[in-house]
């Protein structure tokens, strides 16, 4: 009996010890790198982030090639449309690796980045309410277009194995070299094991109609659906459809090209490549043409697309949004 007390207060002191902080002193990562990020390759676009609290990295937090504007919205748990500042804030980009406290919350972490950014960048903010343009999403009047996603296999719940999780953090193996082909539809074709599982975005680059995006998703509810349309569109998009299943659904549209350069997906990475149509090339891959020579037909804008292929209509309104202003900043970080 005395061995398992002392043990648990041994385990007891071990955390608390990792998360000490003196009175009064903010919460902070125990190491933390801020680093300009590598140029972009020509018509390729890497950035993604790994590891804190959840992963299975907690003690670690890596972003690459992430903008200002990014660690922000990750710092403040809020939406891009929702940090307002300079221009610069989506054209500078850093890498960012951090020791994670043992034992910090992911609430805690978005304090860490806070204090960081006010230590490396001289951060100053304030919130401000404002109203601006959003769009509310409602069923069509045709009804919705979407597949409802078949239910889990009851032998594999029986078993307590269910198989990958939809919901799983996109692999972080993107750095290294690998082969991409291109499917029919002019969209590279991942291999195995490397393309994310939930919300999957897929961009192509330098066609003729100019970028494209190829989106699956796989047991998707109406709030994570709305939650990337605000990313995409930059404004505040609220579930209005009433539909409460799971849905799988394919969407290709072409995006606000701005917009793709700044934005990043929440826990995972987004890549670009982009296809020479200015004459012959190596053949299916990047930097050539697809196996047919055919350029795939132009696909429609945004919203015109979610009406078309899932049968959802995006609906402009005026609401308050919570702004987090952004009062002084400085363009390039302290030293490490």
């Amino acid at each position: 009996m005395r061995t398992t007390i002392l043990g648990a207060c041994l385990t007891l002191a071990a955390s608390c010890s990792a998360m000490a902080q003196t009175a009064g002193e903010p919460l902070s990562f125990e190491v933390a790198s801020i680093k300009p990020a590598a140029p972009m390759q020509p018509g390729r676009m890497m950035m993604g982030s790994k590891g804190g609290p959840g992963s299975a990295d907690p003690g670690h937090l890596t972003y690459t090639n992430l903008s200002v504007k990014n660690m922000l919205v990750n710092a403040f748990g809020v939406k891009p449309y929702q940090i307002s500042g300079p221009a610069w804030l989506d054209t500078e980009r850093f890498d960012v690796v951090a020791k994670v406290p043992q034992g910090a919350t992911k609430e805690q972490v978005k304090v860490m980045l806070q204090n960081l950014l006010k230590d490396r960048f001289k951060l100053e903010v304030h919130h401000e309410a404002k109203d601006m343009p959003m769009y509310a999403l409602v069923v069509g009047k045709n009804g919705p277009k979407m597949k409802e996603s078949p239910p889990d296999d009851p032998a594999s719940a029986a078993t307590g194995t269910t198989g990958p999780n939809p919901n799983d953090d996109v692999p972080t193996k993107l750095a290294a070299p690998v082969k991409i082909t291109m499917g029919p539809d002019g969209m590279p074709q991942f291999p195995a094991g490397m393309a994310p599982k939930k919300g999957c975005m897929q961009m192509m680059m330098g066609t003729p109609s100019g970028m494209k995006a190829h989106m699956v998703c796989t047991k998707q509810t109406m709030q994570a659906l709305v939650d990337q349309l605000s990313n995409q569109m930059d404004k505040p998009v609220s579930d209005l459809t009433g539909l409460t299943a799971n849905y799988d659904f394919t969407l290709d549209f072409a995006p606000d090209e701005n917009r793709m350069m700044a934005m990043m997906p929440a826990g995972g990475a987004a890549v670009a490549f982009t296809r020479d149509v200015s004459g012959p090339g190596p053949g299916p891959g990047p930097g050539g043409p697809s196996a047919n020579n055919n350029e795939p037909p132009a696909v429609p804008p945004l919203a015109a697309a979610v009406q078309e292929q899932l049968g959802l209509k995006l609906e402009q309104k005026k609401g308050p949004v919570d702004l987090i202003v952004v009062d002084k900043m400085e363009k390039v970080p302290t030293d490490n």
